[in-house]
C-alpha cells in the first residue's frame, strides 16, 4: 500500500512509487497541477508510453490542468476525498482533455485505505 503524504511536495516526490506503468502504456500526455494555498505549487507530470517524469512548474499547453487547494489535494491523494465529489463541489477544477483526465486514475490512483 502506498504511504500517506502530508504535503503536495511529498506526493510529487514519491510519484514514481505510486505510478502503475503498465496502465500507462500507449498514453502520451502532460498533466499540469496548479495547487493553491499553503504548501501549494505547480508541477507537471509527463507521460510517454509508460514512462513518467515530474517537473516543477507548468509547461505550455498541457493536455489536462488540475486546479485545487493544496490541503484538499493532499486529502485527494491520500484517498480521503473522492475525485468526482471534488469536481462536483468545485473543489477540483479540470481543464483540457477529460478522457485523459479520467485515464489518470488507472496509472496514478489515489491511495486506498
Amino acid at each position: 500500500m502506498t504511504a500517506l503524504v502530508d504535503t503536495c511536495q511529498a506526493y510529487f516526490d514519491t510519484l514514481d512509487e505510486r505510478f502503475i506503468a503498465s496502465a500507462a502504456q500507449g498514453v502520451t500526455a502532460t498533466y499540469a497541477y496548479c495547487l493553491t494555498g499553503e504548501g501549494g505549487g505547480n508541477w507537471t507530470v509527463q507521460l510517454d508510453n509508460g514512462a513518467l517524469s515530474v517537473v516543477e512548474g507548468v509547461i505550455d499547453d498541457p493536455s489536462v490542468t488540475y486546479t485545487m487547494d493544496a490541503a484538499d489535494y493532499v486529502r485527494l491523494a491520500n484517498g480521503e476525498l473522492n475525485g468526482i465529489k471534488a469536481v462536483m463541489t468545485r473543489k477540483l477544477k479540470v481543464k483540457g482533455n477529460i478522457m485523459l483526465a479520467k485515464k489518470m486514475n488507472k496509472f496514478l490512483p489515489p491511495r486506498s485505505a
